[in-house]
């Protein structure tokens, strides 16, 4: 009676272990923002609903919205338009109608491996195939292109990538961005972006893949910019070839998106993105605070990340990730184990900086002494590191 596709995929670490958590465990999984939305942004809710807008809206969006998320993007190419965006729910939505329009059964999708949890299970539930890429620790987990080339065959029809990166916080260096172009134009295959953070950065600002060129989807939220995950609202930048089967997707999946959410992101974006930066700078600080108390803790490495509000450390305990993220649920910590983020995630967490000052001190508190118990009933093995 279910479906062959059903047992393709899972619920991903991330939720099992926050629906597996006590009430009373400190949050360090989860990836949303601790912060309210901006003011303005949740009396232009309250308002847009007071005001009759709770009925049906066009499928791709409210044209005013629509325009005025195109203008952020005309320094990377002046032509972008309206007609260039599709609003959806939220990043997920996105990235699913995304994989409805573009991959066919039998294709083969290059997706980064540690990366986000959706991208291989959406290629999977098209019938395609997901190609991990390696993104490795000694690299600060950006791509090496030549180990990408050698993976793409016939088959490959896109990658998919992520800058700024859930779960490493790796930020893209243009560089970075122009090899990846120069590959995809050469092996013709289309780029989806996942730029879901590129506010949300502290040293080097993120590079669009849009405005490079022609092959390139840019999928984003509104849900970490303005800390409204529970909204539900996203959007695709996409050439105007692919708008319309992008669109077509999106209205079997969902119709349209939320009418009185967009009007009140449409009030935030030309009032709120300066509440947005003092999230980023405190974000600059609980990043720093972490990576202060990952040195201390024996048997584990870290990247410092660059942008998203995680960490990704690895260790050199005898336990897996799944093993470590267990046992700390235990000792009232919720982390994620690296190993939901792919084969290269195998002896990492993800953990969430995207929390309290105290809450961080105290969760990594508990993480330093669980470390500590384990070294001192094993020595550690040789760190994984293909």
């Amino acid at each position: 009676m279910v479906a062959r596709r059903v047992g393709e995929v899972e619920i991903s670490g991330i939720r099992r272990m926050f629906e597996a958590a006590r009430p009373d465990c400190i949050n360090l999984g989860l990836g949303e923002p601790d912060f309210d939305p901006p003011k303005e942004i949740v009396a232009a809710l309250v308002a847009a609903t007071r005001h009759g807008a709770n009925h049906y809206g066009p499928t791709a969006g409210l044209p005013q919205l629509r325009r005025l998320v195109a203008e952020f993007y005309t320094d990377r190419l002046p032509a972008t338009t309206g007609e260039n965006v599709i609003i959806t729910s939220g990043g997920s939505e996105a990235l699913m109608a995304c994989a409805l329009a573009l991959y066919d059964p039998g294709d083969e999708v290059l997706v980064p491996d540690p990366g986000f949890v959706l991208y291989a299970p959406h290629a999977r539930l098209v019938g395609a195939r997901p190609v991990p890429y390696p993104l490795n620790e000694r690299d600060g987990y950006l791509p090496r292109i030549e180990e990408i080339e050698h993976r793409i065959t016939p088959r490959t029809t896109a990658i998919v990538v992520n800058s700024p990166s859930n779960p490493t916080g790796a930020v893209f260096p243009r560089a970075t961005v122009d090899a990846l172009v120069a590959l995809a134009e050469r092996h013709r295959l289309t780029i989806v972006s996942d730029e879901v953070y590129d506010r949300i950065t502290y040293e080097t600002p993120a590079t669009s893949f849009w405005g490079r060129t022609d092959r390139a989807i840019v999928v984003n939220s509104f849900s970490k910019t303005f800390a409204t995950t529970g909204w539900r609202l996203g959007f695709v930048v996409a050439p105007r070839p692919l708008v319309g089967p992008i669109g077509k997707m999106h209205y079997h999946i969902m119709a349209c998106p939320s009418t009185p959410a967009q009007q009140a992101v449409l009030v935030g974006l030309t009032t709120s993105l300066g509440t947005t930066r003092a999230m980023v700078q405190e974000f600059r600080g609980r990043r720093d605070l972490v990576m202060r108390e990952l040195a201390r803790v024996p048997g584990m490495h870290c990247v410092r990340p660059n942008g998203a509000f995680y960490v990704f450390p690895g260790f050199d305990w005898p336990e897996s990730a799944s093993e470590v993220a267990m046992g700390l649920l235990e000792a009232g910590l919720i982390t994620t184990p690296g190993d939901s983020f792919g084969a290269r995630g195998a002896n990492h967490l993800r953990i969430s900086f995207a929390a309290s000052r105290d809450d961080l001190t105290r969760g990594l508190g508990i993480l330093r002494r669980y470390a500590e118990q384990l070294t001192a009933r094993s020595s550690p093995r040789t760190r994984y590191d293909p």
